[in-house]
């Protein structure tokens, strides 16, 4: 009987480990691309990744390789690598080649080469250069990715630029005098000396807030913003990721062993 109670606490410990393996097989990342004119060719678009290139893992090149073949109308002609010193990095983007002048950031942080990985929530922002001579492009981004309001609820967004001090160390500096878009539309809305700024959306919908500035040349920003009674319930927590899964099974490993070892010190003391 005891045999057939530690194989059953086994087994039901198990269950939980495939939830880790198959979150492993596919991520859903949110995509942008904007293009070397500054325009957004993809805004936060939800992506499935898979392992593309069958490297065992799942990576910025895949996500990129998806979103191409998805949604550019040359599929993955659209999008090509090349293999530097410095790792695999991008030689066409959304159909445009310029040598590597590309940048591209995980949740808002540069990444080292196309071979970082991604994960389930991640947000992928990957952008060609528009100032090929100076390269002045500043990559910023706001403190939400999307927001679920009703028409008329006051909106308040902090945008941030991310740079470098005097000695190449990573700073982030607030973005002011930058002029919120509207689905491509110039709103009037300005951010401050903070990179705070307020706004309304008046009418149901679905919505692409971006900004834009004539003091320095922006990689577009997107908070994608869902108005009114359609707007799309805040994300499940409970969705497992893959550090979650992991979590999951070293607590029902615990579990287990816990059980085990309760059940050897019972025989040792019966045995005494």
């Amino acid at each position: 009987m005891k045999k057939s109670l530690i194989f059953a606490i086994t087994a039901m410990a198990l269950t939980c480990f495939p939830l880790h393996a198959s979150a492993a097989e596919s991520a859903e990342v949110y995509v942008t691309i904007a293009d070397n004119t500054g325009a957004l060719a993809l805004a936060a678009q939800p992506v499935t990744v898979t392992d593309t290139d069958k490297d065992g893992a799942l990576t910025i090149h895949d996500a990129l390789t998806i979103a191409h073949d998805t949604h550019y109308s040359g599929g993955t002609a659209g999008y090509s690598t090349s293999r530097t010193e410095f790792g695999l990095g991008i030689t066409k983007l959304w159909g445009v080649e310029q040598g590597s002048s590309y940048g591209y950031c995980v949740n808002h942080q540069s990444a080292l080469s196309l071979e970082d990985p991604v994960q389930t929530g991640d947000v992928l922002s990957v952008y060609a250069f528009t100032d090929l001579t100076a390269f002045s492009d500043t990559y910023c981004f706001f403190d939400a990715d999307s927001l679920s309001v009703n028409a008329g609820d006051a909106i308040t967004l902090t945008l941030t630029a991310n740079g470098y001090d005097e000695n190449w160390n990573p700073v982030q500096n607030p973005v002011e005098a930058a002029e919120i878009t509207v689905n491509g539309e110039k709103s009037g809305y300005l951010t401050d000396a903070q990179g705070n700024v307020t706004l309304t959306l008046p009418e149901d919908g679905a919505f692409v807030l971006s900004a834009v500035s004539d003091a320095q040349v922006l990689v577009p920003p997107v908070c994608k913003v869902q108005v009114g009674s359609d707007a799309a319930p805040s994300e499940d927590s409970s969705a497992a990721s893959p550090w979650t899964a992991f979590k999951i099974g070293a607590i029902c490993l615990g579990v287990v062993l816990a059980a085990i070892l309760g059940i050897v010190l019972v025989r040792k003391r019966h045995a005494k």
